[in-house]
Formats: C-alpha cells, structure tokens, sequence
C-alpha cells in the first residue's frame, strides 16, 4: 500500500522554503506525487521507510520532521468522516493533524483553543494518530495549531481536510 508523508512546518511565511515537485521528481524511483505545496506526498512505491527517509532529508535543504502515515489509513478515515456533511462558514477550515505518535491526550474533547473568550482552533475528536477539527481563518491561528503537540504529547503536521481529501482521491486512483 502506498505511503503518505507530511513534512511539518515548510513553506509557511516564507520560512523552510523548497519546492516539492522538485522533490517529488527527483525521488521518482518511489512514484511520488506531491499534493500542494506544505510537504505532503503520496508515495506509491515506497519500499523501506528507513531508505525513503535518509533520501528524502538528504535532499531537503534544511531540517524537518516527517511523519509518515499508511494511505489506507487515510482511507479508512474518509469512510469514518468526522465532519458534518454540511461545508462550514467560509472562514471556518477543517483540518486533520498527523501526529508523530499516538498522542497521549491531556484534556477532554471536544475543546477549544483559547478556552474562554472567541475560539481559533476547535479539536472535534482524536483517533490514534490523527486529530480532527477546525480553524478560524486567523494570523492568530497558527500559535493555537501549535498547542496541538502539547494537547497530545506528540508532535503535529496539520492539513485542511481538503488536502486530505485530495491525497485519498490519488490513493483510489492508484488502488
């Protein structure tokens, strides 16, 4: 089955800059796809996660974390939609974060980030190594997304859930 990988933290405000289909091409031999421009891939021939791994840092120009996840985990996860059908307000993101280990979560959901006064980040629910919830299109956004590690004890690469939605449309078309 194929591999997705979600760098965390790249190409956000002009920092840790790349440009993944340059990537995605020169790491051809495990028919990489790159969705968007975060650091999320669809590998579909990945062989050894170690030997993908030490290739794909080598070719990044700086350091990062990389979280690798199971593509029919994600698929899984599109059967079990923890959204309402209904699309949100437009100022309102759905998103899913990859944690890089199943977290050990620190308070009851669903919650709200800040606690008291107008939300930013709501965490719906949480299922192993995947959150789920939605964001207020913010410049304060950000610094709640990022008490998301800390809320689970893991770190934490964060995509809209349309993103997602697009790396499972490239899993099925492969599958």
């Amino acid at each position: 089955m194929a591999l997705v990988i979600f760098l965390r933290g790249v190409n956000v405000g002009g920092h840790r800059t790349f440009r993944p289909s340059i990537l995605a091409e020169n790491l051809r031999q495990y028919d990489v796809v790159n969705v968007g421009t975060a650091g999320t891939f669809v590998v579909r021939k990945p062989g050894s996660r170690t030997k993908l791994r030490a290739e794909l840092l080598r070719m990044l120009p700086f350091d990062t974390q990389v979280m690798f996840c199971d593509g029919a985990d994600l698929i899984r996860m599109e059967d079990e939609n923890p959204f309402e059908i209904t699309p949100p307000p437009r100022d309102i993101v759905r998103f899913m974060s990859v944690l890089s280990k199943s977290g050990r979560r620190t308070t009851s959901l669903p919650c709200a980030l800040p606690a008291s006064g107008e939300w930013f980040v709501r965490i719906m629910a949480s299922e192993g190594r995947f959150v789920f919830g939605e964001y207020r299109r913010s410049m304060k956004t950000i610094g709640y997304l990022s008490q998301i590690d800390e809320l689970f004890g893991a770190t934490a690469a964060t995509r809209s859930w349309n993103t997602i939605m697009a790396v499972i449309r490239i899993l099925k078309a492969k599958a």
